[in-house]
């Protein structure tokens, strides 16, 4: 089913630069207001490749001057080429919000673009117009992938680790340390290893966990090529196992911008079915154990957390209709809470009338400096549901997961002129 195969890396030279001053977050986990940050640290940081240092200047751009600097890099050396078509190795050693060490293994590869309705490449969360635009604006400039989307496969016996391996523990081309991340990227050049990949990828659907406009991009650029096939057939991926032990699937909360505090009355008489109960909360900084303490256990249920600073934490809860494996609290979170409790729409969830935070703490502080009415803190989904929403065909409402650690731009690079590449 999925089709995989090497590339030809243009990757940083480790002797021209410090890696971990030009590798950059995703685009799209990168905050307006951060953006100099990168632009600053380092005159090769790869931000300089996927957005503009004002967001506001994205909506006319057409990224002209990407394909000048990825040019004048190579031309200066300091992005190299490497000579031969390979896989590479990551390995990602970070320490989780619970204070445990983890360690993520993943390698980089070409993935053949495939439509969804083939059901062999499978998304998890919709997607919105605006940032497609932009990223295809970006793809026919630079005719290149400049970061990788990250798909997910199902090895739950883990029979790709010792495949995996001989590569994974040598001796790294490349590290780098991004805050409190480490990365170290290896080669994979056994072709006994690869066709072992190929085949165990052949058998099997991937999902896209991080990266859904980037693939919908490249697939109507692949639909609007002249030819067939070549090299705009393929985009750059980095697959990881989604049944491993090494990679978090994290929540994302909502912070509801533009919507009136709700009275008890109206928590009970619009959540008839839900049983709730509160806890206080001595400080924004409690609100992680809180969580931790009164809403975790409750994964087995659908459930919420509501906070509207008024110093006490609202838990709500309820069994899931149908069992365990029906409808995601995420989804009944949106119909029933922020349309049935709060009266907003799909055209208001789209106008902005919800933020996506991702950090509970931060949320917490959010709220109480003025800039949302109401937070929702919700539990994390698991790889199961990500597979079980996947396999029936459905999607999940966008920003329904936060797989970290991320898979930083500017380990490797993909450019779409290669010959080597080019047939299918």
């Amino acid at each position: 089913m999925t089709r995989i195969r090497p590339f030809r890396a243009l990757r940083y030279d480790p002797t021209r630069v410090d890696l971990g001053r030009v590798i950059a977050p995703p685009y799209d986990v990168i905050a307006a207001d951060e953006r100099a940050r990168y632009f600053d640290r380092d005159p090769h940081n790869a931000i300089r490749l996927e957005l503009t240092l004002d967001a506001a200047d994205e909506a006319t751009t057409d990224y002209a001057e990407i394909p000048r600097t990825l040019d004048a890099w190579q031309q200066s050396a300091v992005l190299i080429r490497d000579p031969h078509p390979d896989l590479y190795g990551l390995r990602q050693r970070f320490v989780a919000p619970d204070g445990t060490p983890r360690v993520r293994d993943a390698f980089f590869a070409l993935l053949g673009l495939e439509d969804y309705d083939r059901r062999i490449v499978r998304p998890h969360e919709l997607t919105l117009s605006g940032p497609k635009a932009d990223r295809l604006k970006l793809l026919a400039a630079a005719r290149a992938n400049l970061s990788s989307v990250l798909v997910l496969y199902e090895d739950r016996r883990r029979d790709l680790e010792a495949v995996l391996a001989p590569s994974l523990d040598g001796e790294p081309i490349a590290v780098a340390r991004d805050g409190p991340v480490s990365h170290a990227l290896t080669r994979l050049k056994d072709p006994g290893a690869i066709d072992a990949i190929r085949r165990f990828l052949s058998e099997r659907p991937v999902v896209i966990a991080d990266g859904h406009h980037r693939y919908e991009s490249a697939l109507r650029y692949r639909d609007e090529a002249l030819t067939p096939g070549g090299p705009h057939a393929w985009i750059l991926a980095c697959f990881t196992n989604a049944f491993a032990p090494g990679g978090l699937l994290l929540p994302i909360h909502r912070l509801i911008l533009k919507g009136v505090v709700p009275t008890e009355a109206a928590w009970a008489e619009r959540l008839p079915a839900w049983t709730q109960r509160s806890v206080p909360i001595p400080s924004p900084e409690a609100i992680p154990s809180l969580l931790a303490d009164h809403l975790e256990p409750l994964a087995d249920r659908s459930a919420f957390a509501a906070d509207d600073a008024s110093g006490r934490l609202k838990i709500f809860s309820q069994p899931r209709p149908g069992g365990a494996g029906s409808e995601h609290t995420i989804r009944i979170v949106h119909r029933e809470v922020i349309g049935g409790v709060f009266g907003l729409d799909d055209a208001a969830v789209r106008e902005g009338a919800i933020a996506y935070p991702k950090d509970a703490f931060r949320t917490a502080c959010d709220l109480r400096a003025g800039r949302g009415t109401v937070a929702l803190y919700l539990n994390p989904l698991t790889a199961d549901d990500v597979f079980r929403v996947t396999a029936a065909g459905e999607v999940l409402p966008q920003k329904s997961t936060y797989f970290t650690p991320k898979v930083p731009t500017g380990l490797v690079f993909r450019l779409l002129e290669d010959d080597a590449e080019a047939t299918p």
